[in-house]
């Protein structure tokens, strides 16, 4: 039986197999290595400064900057780096950290006397005494409701795509007025698409040039750097995502509702002037395909209602942490699990722990419990060593009683029949 399973190998996932291997855990990893990362089109870059994108391992030893001298390349502030680098960052740091990946995927996890029972996609069963939930974003894209249920011929999330290449001359309506809609648009214009923004905000935001490292006290007082940008807002999230798990519930639900919202990066502005269409405040209210393929949109903007063909929609709509889309985790073991907000998504402990023993989280998903930093890579670096922490604590309180786990509701049934 493993000490630790872990469910996925992205910034997250890898963290946590670092931290956990240099403990000496007995740990199994599961996942396609920097998988979403790897599947961004190759026109894409780093949102988030160098040196705020570091995996994290407990010496700091195999950080971003570290694998980029390797590779003959700065690192620097100010300086945006292809995605396909950090995504190859991420392999190299799993070959410098943590025992050898199992690329494959996890059909489903359950709890087992002693533990959890997991079970590949093809069919192995591994037992374990604790999981790490670590998924990343993909099972949680947001589709806006007139767009669910219509075929990936006509709508597909921006996670979707690697390459966007197969619109060229082709009409494509992007929703979402965030980073990855933004860049989705300029990327398809430049690749020969007849591209157009579709956004409920009235106006775009833009990120400015960040200002230098160095800059005196006086400006760094004002408004200091952080791995989330400058502000003292953006240092509480960045620094603090202990304390801010202690804001009353609702506080916290407006700040993730609303902090660090929608906005291009400050590099990608002259590309995106290429986009000639664009639709602020603009909703959108149904989408019903054509008799010659192509989608027929129902909106509502600034002037009344409007309608508008197009050949494909690009939903970049961003991710929702909602609990009944960890589809991984045994129904019943979802429905045992608190949760936190009208979102639904699970209550995370001190340590990542949720309220079934033994079963810890990591990104998105402890967002709405931990702040905005859970959204970013950089908040890997708070999560890997406390959840860590967390496990280590975890098997030796139940060391002496068998590791069964049981729920803290109150439940008395055993684990293997609320499953």
């Amino acid at each position: 039986m493993y000490d630790l399973v872990i469910v996925g190998a992205g910034p997250y996932g890898l963290s946590v197999a670092a931290h956990a291997a240099a403990h000496g855990l007995n740990l199994r990893t599961f996942g396609r290595p920097m998988e979403s990362w790897r599947a961004m089109p190759s026109g894409m870059f780093l949102k988030s400064e160098p040196w705020a994108s570091h995996l994290s391992d407990p010496r700091g030893a195999f950080g971003l900057d570290t694998y980029a001298r390797t590779r003959g390349v700065r690192a620097e502030h100010g300086v945006p780096l292809p995605v396909g680098f950090f995504a190859d960052y991420g392999d190299w740091f799993a070959r410098q950290t943590v025992p050898p990946l199992d690329e494959r995927l996890i059909r489903s996890v359950t709890p087992h006397a002693g533990g959890f029972e997991v079970v590949t996609g093809d069919g192995e069963i591994f037992r374990t005494r604790t999981v790490a939930l670590a998924v990343g974003v993909l099972p949680f894209m947001e589709i806006p409701g007139p767009l669910r249920g219509l075929p990936r011929g006509y709508v597909t999330h921006s996670s979707h795509h690697g390459e966007l290449d197969g619109f060229t001359g082709r009409d494509v309506t992007v929703v979402g007025a965030g980073q990855a809609a933004l860049e989705t648009a300029a990327i398809l214009t430049e690749q020969g698409a007849r591209a157009r923004i579709l956004a409920r905000s009235d106006r775009l935001n833009w990120n400015t040039l960040p200002p230098a490292l160095d800059r005196g006290l006086w400006q760094s007082l004002r408004a200091p750097h952080t791995g989330l940008g400058c502000g003292w807002h953006n240092r509480l999230y960045a620094d603090t995502p202990g304390l801010f798990r202690r804001l009353p519930a609702p506080t916290r639900e407006r700040i993730f509702g609303s902090a660090l919202g929608p906005a291009g990066a400050w590099w990608l502005r002259e590309r995106f002037a290429a986009v000639a269409d664009v639709r602020l405040a603009t909703h959108l209210v149904s989408a019903e395909p054509t008799d010659d393929g192509r989608l027929w949109l129902d909106v509502s903007g600034p002037d009344g209602p409007s309608a508008l063909e197009t050949d494909h929609v690009i939903a970049a709509t961003g991710f929702t942490p909602r609990l009944d889309r960890a589809a991984v985790l045994a129904p019943g073991l979802r429905k045992s699990l608190r949760t936190v907000g009208p979102g639904g998504a699970p209550e995370v402990g001190a340590l990542f722990e949720s309220s079934w023993p033994g079963l810890f989280l990591a990104g998105l998903l402890t967002a709405p419990s931990y702040g905005p930093s859970m959204r970013f890579v950089f908040g890997a670096g708070y999560t890997a060593g406390r959840l860590v922490r967390g496990v280590r604590q975890h098997l030796r309180a139940t060391a002496g009683r068998g590791g069964l786990g049981r729920p803290r509701s109150g439940d008395t049934r055993t684990p293997a029949s609320r499953a």
